[in-house]
C-alpha cells in the first residue's frame, strides 16, 4: 500500500493543533482583508501596541525567506499597508483563493529563543526535540532528543544537556527561564506525536521567553494527507 504524502498545515492551523495539546501560543487571528487586519490589530495591541502581520496560507511555509511578515507595525496605515502588499505577493501555490490570508498577532519580545518539536524517524521512531532557536539555531546546533514518549524526568535531562546554560538563568534583566514551563512543552509535544499518529513533524521556532516563560510565535506542523 502506498503511504500518503504528508503536507504542512498554514502557521494558523499549526498553532491551533499545538495549543489544543497545552503548547503556549502567541494569540493570532486570520483574516481575510487589509481593513479586516487594521481592526483586529486594534483589538490585539491596544494602545497602539505593536502588531506583526504575516502571508498565511496551506502553502506558505517559508514566509522571512520570502519576505512575507511585516514586523512591528503600530496604527491602522502601516497595517493596512502591509497586509495590502502581503495579499499582492501571494503566489498560486501559496492555496486556492478563500484559503490564502493574513495573520495578525502581538508583537512579543524576549531576549531568548528556544526551539521546540517531534520528528518521526525512520529508523528511531518519534523523537523530541530542545535546543537554543531563533536565528542562532542553525550557527550553534545547541540541541538535545529524546525518543518518545518522554517524562518529565527526560525533558528536565534535555535542558541540562544544552550547552547554553547562561541562556537558561537570569539574562539581560529577565528572570531565569521557568524550566517547569519548557518541560511543560516538551511534554505537549510527546503527547502530540503519540496520540496523533498523523503528524510527521512539529517545529516550534522561535519559544520566545518573556518574563521567564515561553510561548510559541512560529510553528508548522506536517501531517499525512
Amino acid at each position: 500500500m502506498t503511504q500518503a504524502a504528508a503536507h504542512t498545515l498554514s502557521e494558523h492551523d499549526s498553532k491551533r493543533l499545538l495549543a489544543s495539546v497545552g503548547v503556549p501560543v502567541v494569540e493570532v487571528r486570520l483574516v481575510a482583508t487589509p481593513d479586516d487586519a487594521a481592526a483586529t490589530a486594534r483589538q490585539l495591541a491596544p494602545e497602539g501596541g505593536a502588531v506583526v502581520v504575516k502571508l498565511c496560507g496551506p502553502g506558505v511555509a517559508h514566509k522571512t525567506e520570502r519576505g512575507l511578515v511585516r514586523l512591528g507595525l503600530r496604527g491602522d496605515d502601516e497595517v493596512r499597508e502591509a497586509s495590502h502588499a502581503l495579499l499582492a505577493a501571494a503566489q498560486p501555490d501559496d492555496g486556492r483563493e478563500g484559503e490564502v490570508g493574513v495573520l495578525v498577532a502581538p508583537m512579543v519580545r524576549g531576549s531568548r529563543e528556544l526551539i521546540a518539536g517531534v520528528q518521526r524517524d525512520g529508523q528511531f521512531g518519534p523523537c523530541v526535540m530542545v535546543g537554543v532557536g531563533g536565528v542562532l539555531a542553525e550557527a550553534l546546533a545547541d540541541v538535545a532528543f529524546r525518543l518518545a514518549p518522554i517524562g518529565r524526568v527526560d525533558a528536565e535531562e534535555m535542558l541540562d544537556e544544552l550547552a547554553t546554560q547562561a541562556l537558561l538563568g537570569p539574562f539581560r534583566g529577565e528572570p531565569p527561564v521557568d524550566r517547569a514551563a519548557v518541560t511543560d512543552v516538551l511534554l505537549a509535544l510527546s503527547r502530540l506525536v503519540e496520540s496523533n499518529t498523523r503528524v510527521v513533524s512539529a517545529d516550534v521556532n522561535p519559544l520566545v521567553v518573556v518574563d521567564g516563560r515561553p510561548v510559541a510565535v512560529d510553528a508548522l506542523v506536517e501531517v499525512q494527507a
